[in-house]
C-alpha cells in the first residue's frame, strides 16, 4: 500500500492549518488521524496548527491547537444539554440546536462554518487547509478566500448509514437513521467539488467514487501509520495461550462486535478462553445487553479508557487480536496489532485485505462462525500463532508509516499550491 517513497520537487516547509469537527482520539480513528499525521508532519519540517471542534485533539504540546467551541450537544457527560439563552443568541448555535432537537448531526456543518469565520481572520498563517472529512459547505467559502484546499475522506459514510438501517428492525427507527445521517447528501455535494482528495486505501477510493459519483483518478492513496513507539512487542512478557483481544467496543453495527460476540458464546460452551475488549461498551447497548443475556461477564474485560503505555502490555499479553468490523476504511487496529507481534483474525470488511495482506487469517465479514472457525484453529496451533505473528510483524514495520503518510500527503500539498497558482 505504501511501498514506494514519495519524493517532490518541494522542499520549503509549508504552514498547513489541518481542520477536524471533533478530535479526541477516544472517539475513533479520525482522532488519531488528526494527532498522528500533525505529529509526523512536524517531524518532517511543516508548521501544523490544528482547528478542532470538541471533543478536542490529545496534541503534541508543540502542535498548536485552536478551538472552537459549540453547544457539544453529543457529551457523553450531559448528553443533549439544554443550551442557555445566552448561547442561543448565536445564529450558529440555534441551527445547532434545531438540527438535534429534530434527530439530526448538524457538527460537520456547523464547524465549517466555524472554521470559515476563524480563517477569514487568520488567512496570513497558512500555505494549505487540509480537511478531516468534515465536507461541509463551508470548505467551499475557504477556498473563495484563495486557500488551496485538500481533504481527506476515510470511506464512505453511505456504508455506516446503510448498515445502521439495516441493523434497525422498525421503520420508524431506520426512519430515524436516515434522519441521523442527513448531513452525508450535503458532504457528498461538496466532495465533488473539492479538487484535491486524499483516502487512506485503495478499497476506499474504489468505494468512495462510486457511493459518491467522483473520478478515481481525483484521489490519491496514503494510508494510515502505526505508532511505533507504542505499538511493538514486549518479548520479556509472557504470552497467554487463550485469550483473545479486540481493540473495539463499540455498538456502531460497523465495527461487527455482535458477531464476535456470538461466536465468543459458541467457544465457551467447548474450551476454557479469556477476552480482553479494549474499551467499554454503552451501558444497556447492544453490546452490553449481550454479554449480559449470553452470560460471559466472566470471561470478558472490558478495561475501560487505557492509556497509550498500557496497549502493548495488553497486546503482549494476548493470544490473538481479532478485527471483527463489517467494513474498514484502512483498519488501524490490525496493522497495530501487528506492530505488536500478535497474529490477527480479520474479516475482508473494506480495506482490511490489504493491511493484513497474507500475514494474518482473513475470514468473511459478518459471520460468527467464520470468527469462531478461525479462533479455535489459532488455539489449536501455537506454531501457526507464532508464524503469523513475526509476519505481521515485518509486514507492520515495513509498510506503515507515519513518515511515508506525511510526505504522501506532502506530494497532495505541493499538486493543490501549484494548481492555485
Amino acid at each position: 500500500m505504501q511501498s514506494e517513497k514519495v519524493t517532490s520537487s518541494h522542499d520549503r516547509p509549508l504552514r498547513v492549518c489541518l481542520l477536524t469537527y471533533r478530535g479526541n482520539p477516544r472517539c475513533g480513528g479520525q482522532g488519531v488521524y488528526v494527532k498522528r499525521l500533525s505529529r509526523a508532519l512536524t517531524d518532517i519540517g511543516h508548521k501544523v496548527e490544528v482547528l478542532s471542534g470538541p471533543p478536542y485533539p490529545e496534541l503534541d504540546p508543540d502542535i498548536i491547537l485552536h478551538k472552537l467551541p459549540s453547544l457539544n450537544l453529543y457529551d457523553p457527560e450531559d448528553l443533549f444539554r439544554v443550551p442557555s439563552l445566552q448561547e442561543l443568541r448565536c445564529p450558529i448555535n440555534r441551527r445547532e440546536w434545531f438540527s438535534v432537537s429534530t434527530g439530526g448531526f448538524p457538527e460537520p456543518h456547523t464547524f465549517g462554518i466555524r472554521a470559515y469565520n476563524f480563517l477569514k481572520e487568520n488567512l496570513e498563517r497558512y500555505d494549505v487547509i487540509h480537511d478531516n472529512q468534515c465536507l461541509a459547505p463551508g470548505l467551499l467559502n475557504i477556498r473563495k478566500l484563495g486557500l488551496p484546499v485538500v481533504a481527506t475522506i476515510h470511506h464512505p459514510i453511505t456504508v455506516d448509514r446503510q448498515t445502521d438501517i439495516d441493523a434497525k428492525k422498525w421503520p420508524w427507527q431506520k426512519l430515524k437513521v436516515r434522519r441521523w445521517y442527513s448531513f452525508l447528501g450535503k458532504q457528498i455535494r461538496v466532495s465533488r467539488q473539492i479538487e484535491h482528495l486524499i483516502t487512506v486505501s485503495a478499497a476506499s477510493r474504489t468505494d468512495i467514487s462510486q457511493a459518491f459519483a467522483i473520478p478515481e483518478d481525483k484521489f490519491r492513496i496514503a494510508g494510515n501509520g502505526v505508532n511505533l513507539e507504542i505499538f511493538h512487542p514486549l518479548p520479556e512478557v509472557r504470552r497467554a495461550t487463550n485469550r483473545i483481544m479486540v481493540t473495539n467496543s463499540a455498538d456502531t453495527p460497523l465495527k461487527g462486535m455482535r458477531y464476535f460476540i456470538e461466536a465468543i458464546h459458541a467457544i465457551r460452551q467447548e474450551r476454557e478462553i479469556e477476552v480482553t475488549v479494549i474499551g467499554k461498551p454503552k451501558p444497556d447497548g447492544l453490546i452490553d445487553k449481550m454479554v449480559k443475556k449470553l452470560e460471559l461477564q466472566d470471561i470478558i474485560n472490558f478495561t475501560g479508557r487505557i492509556d497509550d503505555s498500557e496497549f502493548a502490555r495488553y497486546y503482549a499479553e494476548a493470544t490473538m487480536a481479532v478485527v471483527p468490523s463489517v467494513y474498514e476504511g484502512f483498519g488501524m487496529p490490525a496493522s497495530e496489532a501487528m506492530a505488536c507481534g500478535v497474529p490477527v483474525i480479520s474479516t475482508t470488511g473494506g480495506a482490511l485485505p490489504e493491511v493484513v495482506g497474507d500475514a494474518g487469517i482473513l475470514i468473511p465479514p459478518a459471520d460468527s462462525g467464520a470468527i469462531r472457525d478461525a479462533i479455535i484453529d489459532l488455539l489449536d496451533h501455537p506454531e501457526k500463532r507464532e508464524a503469523l505473528g513475526r509476519a505481521g510483524y515485518e509486514r507492520a514495520i515495513a509498510k506503515f508509516t507515519w513518515e511515508e503518510t506525511a510526505r504522501r500527503v506532502t506530494a497532495v500539498y505541493n499538486e493543490a499550491l501549484d494548481d492555485n497558482l
